[in-house]
C-alpha cells in the first residue's frame, strides 16, 4: 500500500475529485499522508499579464489556498494526515514536480471522458500518466 498520495484537483470542479478523493482514501487505509494540489494556470503568453493588475497572481494564489483549506476541512476526514498544495505553472508540469519533489508513492488523478479536443491537445491525465516516475493511478469521473 503507498505511504503517500498526490492527489490534483480542480476546486471549480467536484467530477475532478469526487471519486478520486474515495480511492486514495481507500488506499490510505493503513495510515499514510494525502498531499492534495490544486494548480492556478499561468497566463502563458507574456502579452496575457498585461491585462491584469500588478497583484493578480499573489491574490489569487492567495484565495485559491484559501478555497483549498476550507476544501480539505470539507471533504478530508479528520484522521487523514493532509497536506494541502497551491501550485503556479502549467498544471500536468507543476504535478509532475511535486510528485517528485514531495516523493510521493502514487498520484491519484480523476479524468474525464475524451472529448475530440483532448485527442488532439492531449488532457493533464495523459501528460501526467505518460511522464510520471510514480506509478499513476487514473480515476475515471
Amino acid at each position: 500500500m503507498p505511504r503517500t498520495i498526490l492527489m490534483p484537483i480542480d476546486l471549480s470542479d467536484e467530477a475532478s475529485w469526487k471519486k478520486s478523493l474515495a480511492e486514495a482514501l481507500d488506499l490510505l487505509k493503513g495510515g499514510g499522508a494525502l498531499h492534495v494540489v490544486t494548480v492556478l494556470p499561468d497566463f502563458g503568453l507574456a502579452q496575457v499579464s498585461g491585462f491584469f493588475g500588478k497583484d493578480f497572481e499573489r491574490q489569487a494564489l492567495h484565495e485559491m489556498g484559501e478555497a483549498l483549506t476550507e476544501w480539505v476541512n470539507a471533504n478530508v476526514p479528520g484522521d487523514v494526515e493532509v497536506h494541502p498544495h497551491v501550485l503556479h505553472g502549467k498544471i500536468y508540469d507543476e504535478i509532475l514536480r511535486a510528485a517528485d519533489k514531495l516523493g510521493v508513492d502514487v498520484i491519484v488523478m480523476g479524468s474525464h471522458r475524451p472529448e475530440l479536443k483532448d485527442y488532439l491537445l492531449g488532457p493533464n491525465a495523459a501528460r501526467v500518466m505518460r511522464h510520471a516516475r510514480q506509478s499513476v493511478y487514473i480515476v475515471r469521473n
